[in-house]
């Protein structure tokens, strides 16, 4: 199935259905597209492994706020955070293990200027998708598509591959903003790219 907005191939519910460690390198280059027009190619994605992993929302198992995460892969677990922010991650795994991996930062590719409203019409281009407060607001995810279904397409989201492969070379280290498990090299980003966020951690990692 292809996208009429961004040219590219939906990716398959089986590409989810794995280890989000394994997952998350892969979702690298990966396009994030919704049907308004806005796209971006995703750079910097944590992978959360449920029940083995206190870092995890999904560690204590199911509640209300996270029972998205314990369903079918291939889904969009979204979730307020800061009492100000939403987040996305793309759930993965059996149903029932509570994986997903978090998207951190896109790269903006297509609809701009959307994402540019969207955002409040940063200064700089760079702050548009960098990071997952940021990316959430930039594609205009919220509550609403909590549950949606990336395959299907259907609350206009979409996760596709345009031909671009994930890096041969990927930079992993340790998650950002979590008190817990915060040594796990389970983050992992496109080297160099200038969307990426935290930087200054990203350099030491």
């Amino acid at each position: 199935m292809t996208s009429t907005r961004w040219p590219g191939t939906t990716l398959p519910r089986r590409f989810f259905r794995r280890d989000p460690r394994v997952v998350a390198p892969d979702l690298l280059n990966k396009i994030i597209a919704r049907d308004d027009g806005r796209a971006g190619r995703i750079v910097e994605v944590e992978a959360y492994c449920g029940a083995e992993d206190p870092a995890a929302h999904t560690f204590r198992g199911p509640t209300k706020r996270n029972a998205t995460m314990f369903g079918p892969a291939g889904h969009l677990y979204v979730y307020f955070t800061y009492g100000m922010h939403w987040c996305a991650n793309t759930v993965c795994g059996k149903e029932g293990q509570g994986w997903g991996v978090l998207l951190r930062a896109i790269e903006p590719v297509a609809g701009l200027e959307a994402m540019r409203e969207a955002r409040g019409n940063p200064a700089r281009l760079k702050d548009i998708g960098s990071g997952p407060a940021r990316l959430a607001q930039a594609m205009g995810i919220t509550g609403g598509q909590d549950g949606a279904d990336l395959i299907k397409g259907d609350r206009g989201f979409r996760v596709l591959d345009d031909g671009t492969p994930p890096p041969l070379d990927p930079v992993a280290g340790p998650r950002i903003g979590i008190s817990q498990a915060k040594d796990h090299p389970w983050r992992w980003y496109v080297r160099g790219n200038p969307y990426v966020s935290g930087s200054r951690l990203a350099r030491k990692s």
